[in-house]
């Protein structure tokens, strides 16, 4: 079933900090400070406009966010970036395709150029396997660059999707 994806709510705020302590503490998949307190997570996470944060629902229980907006303020401002989380009972049922769909579908509609990850961590099969099935493709992976607790030091890709919208 596909999640409802909906603007996140302060009330909202203790299911998704409990998706990015699990995420982050896992230290796997977000080069995220693993002590990261719930008030700076908050301060990163949860965007203002024009970005936008996002929460997937199912069954009326947070089961992922996103965050979304431009890549670089300025003269970079035309691409736009996202990062996406997923609780650990709610991987592979189709919520971070829900998620990143929504993201591009977002920046598309907001008249970005295209949308860019900046860390992708290269171990990180499902997400780099999702991100390429959606349009995205690896434009350059930085080496050894993300200290992984299992593989040691791992390349973070940057990844890339051009839109079809006029710049």
């Amino acid at each position: 079933m596909t999640p409802e994806i909906r603007p996140v709510t302060e009330s909202d705020w203790p299911a998704v900090w409990e998706i990015i302590q699990q995420v982050i503490e896992d230290g796997q998949t977000f080069p995220y400070d693993p002590a990261m307190t719930a008030a700076t997570a908050h301060d990163m996470w949860m965007e203002r406009p024009p970005g936008l944060t996002v929460v997937a629902v199912t069954d009326g229980r947070v089961v992922g966010t996103a965050k979304m907006g431009a890549n670089r303020p300025g003269p970079g401002a035309h691409v736009s970036t996202a990062s996406f989380m997923v609780a650990a009972t709610a991987r592979g049922h189709g919520v971070g395709t829900a998620l990143c769909r929504f993201a591009v579908d977002w920046a598309q509609q907001r008249g970005y150029a295209s949308m860019q990850f900046n860390a992708v961590v290269e171990t990180n099969e499902a997400a780099v396997s999702l991100y390429e099935r959606e349009g995205f493709r690896v434009i350059g992976t930085v080496p050894r660059s993300f200290d992984h607790p299992v593989h040691g030091r791992v390349g973070l890709h940057v990844m890339y999707q051009e839109f079809d919208t006029p710049a």
